[in-house]
């Protein structure tokens, strides 16, 4: 396992670090597996893990603060808010109001007296850059949590929050979290220029793209993972966005075979080759999908590879662009880049 300084935190975690999304209801895992799943990521050298109020709602975080217990000093330990947690309107967001009420009901659910990252998991349209961060920096100083990002912003929200942490002498996000995949490169342009820009850590997430990069979707076999099981319109071959993503997948399993690596290999090798990127998240299952992938964690891509993979998908581009999360309002609500005239 390779190590890698947080931004300019001096914090030093694993270039692969493990996603809890799967823990609970989403991945249907139950304890004793997320457990199992905890102890073979610490003993493969994996020291961050990264978990969110939402996934499971709040189930991965009860999980995570039991398969940690009595070893939480060894872990950097990160989480997210912003996302809905119930019905209720104020139950969302990044105010002041719910981020004070979901830290403490996250510390709650993980058994612990602090996280070390704490993410604000969307950008919030409805609340003020001074706002979050103001809230941000009070729960640092009550030494609640260590450090905060952000995560899945457009590249001019980041760059907005860094301005306003000055201005308002507040501190800063420290890390952004973006989804990032040889099939999904469109942050290249905008959001990992910016983060160099302001030394910002990188923990990239989906760095398999949902299973395309797996090793399990190829073309003339039927697709049964889990995540097509629960999003198949991601891997009805009918669209054309899908069909390009298996014309790229068949090339790319071509390039992996030649240069004697899975496909995990390839794919994980490729998103930590990026020097803005500090690790990649990666969300298994089971404990077949954690070894799978922890077999990735010192591969070192050749430029002749790279190269072949900037063949297959131009650097910034995104095969799925309606699959992104961190697009500008602008490009998905028409009103938005429409001029209205008097009438």
């Amino acid at each position: 396992m390779q190590y890698r300084t947080l931004g300019r935190t001096g914090v030093q975690v694993s270039s692969l670090a493990l996603g809890a999304m799967n823990f609970g209801g989403i991945g249907r895992t139950t304890q004793d597996e997320a457990t199992a799943l905890v102890d073979a990521a610490l003993e493969g050298g994996i020291n961050l893990i990264d978990t969110a109020d939402w996934y499971s709602g709040g189930e991965s975080e009860e999980m995570v603060g039991k398969a940690i217990a009595g070893r939480r000093d060894d872990i950097v330990l990160a989480t997210k808010a912003n996302m809905p947690m119930g019905d209720d309107p104020n139950h969302q967001g990044s105010s002041r109001r719910w981020l004070v009420t979901e830290l403490d009901n996250s510390l709650r659910r993980l058994g612990v007296d602090h996280v070390d990252l704490y993410q604000i998991h969307r950008w919030d349209p409805n609340t003020s850059d001074e706002e979050t961060l103001s809230a941000l920096t009070d729960l640092q100083r009550a030494g609640k949590i260590r450090y905060f990002g952000s995560s899945t912003f457009p590249a001019y929200r980041i760059v907005e929050a860094q301005w306003a942490a000055r201005e308002h002498r507040l501190s800063r996000y420290v890390t952004e979290q973006p989804s990032y995949s040889v099939l999904q490169r469109g942050v290249e342009s905008h959001v990992l220029p910016v983060a160099e820009q302001y030394g910002l850590g990188v923990l990239v997430w989906s760095p398999l793209a949902s299973g395309w990069l797996s090793g399990a979707v190829r073309a003339g076999r039927e697709v049964a993972t889990h995540r097509s099981a629960v999003l198949p319109e991601r891997f009805d071959p009918a669209l054309p966005a899908n069909r390009a993503r298996l014309d790229a997948v068949e090339k790319l399993a071509g390039i992996a075979d030649e240069a004697g690596l899975t496909m995990i290999q390839l794919a994980l090798g490729f998103v930590t080759a990026h020097p803005a990127v500090t690790g990649a998240l990666i969300g298994p299952r089971t404990l077949d999908h954690l070894h799978s992938q922890l077999a990735a964690a010192g591969t070192v891509l050749s430029d002749d590879v790279l190269d072949a993979i900037d063949a297959v998908v131009a650097p910034g581009t995104d095969l799925a662009a309606h699959e992104k999360f961190d697009a500008t309002p602008a490009l998905l609500d028409p009103s938005l880049r429409r001029r209205r005239t008097a009438r």
